[in-house]
């Protein structure tokens, strides 16, 4: 049985564009000046020293901060998935705080099986849980967006399993972000974009502009005495919401637009700082530190005026509650790195926290009646860690065609995760709590509760060694092992073998076998709430409960243990000149992923109601183990450069990623309960099968002539679906095809100017339905991976110095 099997259009396409670019590479040969180097030194994924994207033995992907800045967002994780075609950055709206942290995926995984690096130690994860419909459901993953890309000198993506390597998490792979490090010299930017878009919904048209952003970045070095840096970097950024709702269709809304789906609103500031200084000969300091305040604000649905409960003296047309978020991110690490008798050695201490507070707000509990506050503190999610490294690496001459390269290292980790509950009011039930038709709580997002306050913590340490070895000049092994031990579920093993055959400096093969882990998040195993949840149109108050927890434990849920997963990479390496292509097919299986149940009602059973009735609950949900997952797919990234006398420098890139996911088994339930619940479904399955495009591809030309320069970019995303409680209320992205155009001009050495427009045929996903959509909420798919906003036209003014 072969690894894999294509039979996509798509695919087809960047073949074309493969053998478009090998035709246009083979005519160049015969052109010396035409002669260019196009690798890069990467840092991840080998511990060996000037190894290049091309010479690696596992794919590689490089971004620079200059491919990052040449686009029209300003948002991190946008543009980075605008880069690479495996990566995801999916828009989610009215999903509470997940508006807010939108979490990234990498080959269709969960967004918490993709290990973050910072200068290449573990990232922290945010402290927000996706609990409601959107992609990543029940993760917890690293806020990219909490790193503005003008801190950042380059991207680096392994595309390949890396527990081993790096530890838990890196099961789809590794996003390492290295920052500037500059001792002179600085930048600055202001960036001014807004949509201007025509929207047409299932049951209306209409011309839209909105979504202003403003971004001003800078960045300076400085030096350190006579040999050491210090490299600044800021960030503001201003962004208003954007609606693409469609029209409430209910006589309360009288034919108007009531809800506000689409971006939230957004004010942030991030302040970063890297530093590096020698001490001596032999031995050097370094480290950095970084802060990001962000203030963010997101609709629920709306409340019309005959809602049971609006309280018409206080909202006498009905109201659209809001959810603000405010993330607080923070983060530091320093070390020294040297000689210790022969040995490279680094030693590092890294702390990372985000927190988040909640407040819902132009909102009421109905329990309170006219006295109700409309403005509430739901109160906050806290995740900290701090991880300690030890690395080591020598090269030793044993008398093969090169040196063999030895690492080993330990690392120790404590992690801390807290819920505060909010203001009474935000979560209780008043005066007119007797009332049983009436909702406890702030509509919109119910505050934390006292009961649902925990402050837990673990520990973590792990061991590694990895050995590169040549064989011979051309053919070069890896292999690598690492033991990890928790506190709370104990321990894990994994280890990876990895190869390359270079049968000439035109051609090679590399392969890799690896088992992974992920460790079950402290966010997973604790968190717990009561919110609002939409299920088939109508708010459902649900509780979320920790696996261990009696609620949990009567309903199903067992205590979690560790993803664990098989990885298995083929792919080749080809170098033409100015030319060069990479294919890579993978398989990765994982077995007890970590999810969030199904929710289970009150009127499943008169057991469940008896559970849940004293909780003042309709339905309750838990985490569990138990859903098995195999993924296939090829990655292809080709790339030609040609420089010209009169015609200017070139720079084309085709990549591609054709990814398939299937679920080959559902947790089963040892609830004691008769009849069984049913813990996963089949909206959550089509969920994790098509919830990514299983084809992306992305074509794009750079060129510069002297002051001028212009970039093209044409991103293809294949069918997305968006699944329902049952196949009639599925409905689909479709297959879109977006296309970016920018043009730049250096007024002078010092300042540039680039005006652009991102989507620029007005693309969105198909509309939802009206027959789906009973309230107008969602005018488009939210699991759309290039969103739902449509046309966004901007202008830039670069300064360097």
């Amino acid at each position: 049985m072969p690894i894999v099997s294509f039979r996509r259009p798509a695919l087809l396409a960047a073949a074309s564009g493969a053998a478009l670019l090998i035709a246009g590479a083979a005519q160049a040969q015969s052109t010396p000046d035409n002669a260019t180097s196009v690798d890069d030194i990467v840092v991840t994924g080998t511990r060996a020293p000037a190894r290049s994207r091309l010479d690696t033995l596992a794919p590689v992907d490089v971004v620079t901060a200059e491919t990052l800045q040449n686009r029209g967002t300003t948002e991190f994780a946008a543009a980075l998935a605008q880069t690479v075609p495996s990566l995801t950055f999916a828009r989610p709206t009215v999903v509470d705080g997940t508006d807010s942290v939108r979490p990234a995926t990498l080959r269709g995984l969960s967004p918490d099986q993709t290990l973050v690096l910072l200068n290449g130690t573990r990232r922290h994860a945010s402290a927000l849980v996706n609990v409601n419909g959107s992609i990543g459901r029940g993760s917890a993953a690293v806020d990219l967006n909490a790193i503005p890309s003008g801190a950042l000198d380059r991207v680096e993506v392994l595309r390949d399993g890396a527990s081993a390597q790096y530890g838990s998490d890196a099961i789809a792979g590794v996003v390492n972000l290295r920052l500037k490090e500059a001792r002179e010299g600085g930048g600055a930017s202001v960036t001014y974009g807004q949509y201007f878009t025509t929207v047409e919904a299932a049951r209306g048209k209409r011309d839209e502009t909105d979504g202003a952003t403003t971004t001003v970045s800078a960045w300076q070095g400085l030096g350190l005495g006579s040999d050491g840096f210090l490299t600044l970097s800021a960030e503001y950024l201003n962004r208003e919401p954007t609606n693409r709702s469609d029209i409430d269709p209910r006589a309360a809304a009288d034919g108007a637009i009531t809800a506000r789906a689409g971006d939230p609103d957004v004010e942030q500031w991030t302040v970063f700082a890297n530093a590096g200084k020698p001490l001596n000969a032999d031995w050097e300091a370094f480290g950095w530190a970084g802060y990001q305040h962000r203030d963010s604000e997101s609709a629920a649905f709306p409340r019309l005026r005959d809602n049971v409960n609006n309280v018409s003296s206080i909202y006498p047309d009905g109201f659209l509650p809001k959810i603000a978020v405010q993330s607080k991110d923070t983060s530091a690490g320093g070390g020294v790195r040297g000689d210790i008798a022969g040995w490279n050695a680094e030693f590092s201490l890294v702390y990372g926290r985000n927190a988040l507070a909640f407040r819902t707000e132009d909102s009421l509990n109905a329990t309170y009646g006219a006295a109700s506050p409309t403005s509430f503190d739901s109160g906050g999610l806290t995740y900290d860690q701090l991880v300690f490294g030890a690395d080591f690496s020598r090269q030793f001459d044993v008398g093969l065609s090169g040196p063999l390269n030895f690492a080993w290292g330990a690392e120790a980790r404590k992690e801390n995760y807290k819920i505060e509950a909010g203001q009474a009011e935000s979560w209780n039930r008043g005066p007119l709590g007797t009332n049983t038709s009436l909702a406890g709580g702030a509509q919109g997002f119910v505050g934390f509760q006292p009961s649902n306050e925990v402050d837990e913590d673990r520990d973590a340490f792990a061991l590694y060694a990895d050995v590169e070895i040549p064989l011979t000049d051309k053919f070069t092994v890896e292999g690598a092992v690492r033991i990890e031990d928790y506190s709370d579920f104990g321990d894990a093993q994994t280890g990876k073998l990895a190869a390359r055959y270079d049968f000439s400096p035109n051609f090679a093969l590399r392969g890799s076998v690896s088992t992974g882990f992920r460790a079950p998040s402290l966010q997973q195993s604790f968190f717990t709430s009561t919110s609002s949840v939409i299920q088939d149109g109508a708010v459902v108050e649900t509780g979320t409960f920790p696996a261990t927890s009696s609620v949990a434990s009567v309903l199903g849920a067992r205590p979690l243990k560790p993803e664990t997963s098989t990885n298995y990479t083929l792919g080749a390496v080809i170098r033409l000149g100015n030319f060069d292509l990479t294919i890579d097919a993978y398989r990765i299986e994982i077995e007890d992923q970590i999810v969030l149940s199904e929710l289970i009602n009150r009127s499943f059973s008169t057991q469940v109601a008896g559970l849940l009735d004293p909780l003042g609950i309709q339905a309750a949900r838990f985490f569990l183990n138990g859903v098995t997952t195999e993924t296939e797919g090829v990655d292809i990234v080709g790339r030609y450069r040609l420089r010209t006398e009169t015609g200017g420098d070139w720079d084309f890139t085709v990549a591609a990623n054709v990814n398939d996911v299937s679920v080959t088994k559902v947790p089963t339930s040892s609830s004691v309960l008769n009849p069984v619940p049913t813990l996963f479904s089949r909206q959550r399955i089509a969920t994790i099968e098509e919830g990514t495009p299983d084809t992306k591809v992305s074509a794009s030309a750079d060129w510069n002539l002297g002051r001028w320069g212009a970039t093209a970019r044409a991103t293809y995303y294949a069918s997305v679906l968006q699944p329902g409680s049952t196949s009639a209320s599925d409905y689909s992205t479709g297959d879109k095809t977006t296309i970016d155009l920018e043009g730049r001009f250096q007024i002078s050495d010092r300042v540039g100017l680039a005006i652009g427009v991102d989507n620029v045929f007005d693309q969105y996903p198909d509309f939802v339905p009206a027959d789906l959509n009973s309230n107008g909420v969602l005018g488009f798919p939210y699991y759309s991976p290039f969103g739902f906003n449509g046309r966004y036209g901007y202008a830039r003014l670069n300064l360097k110095w």
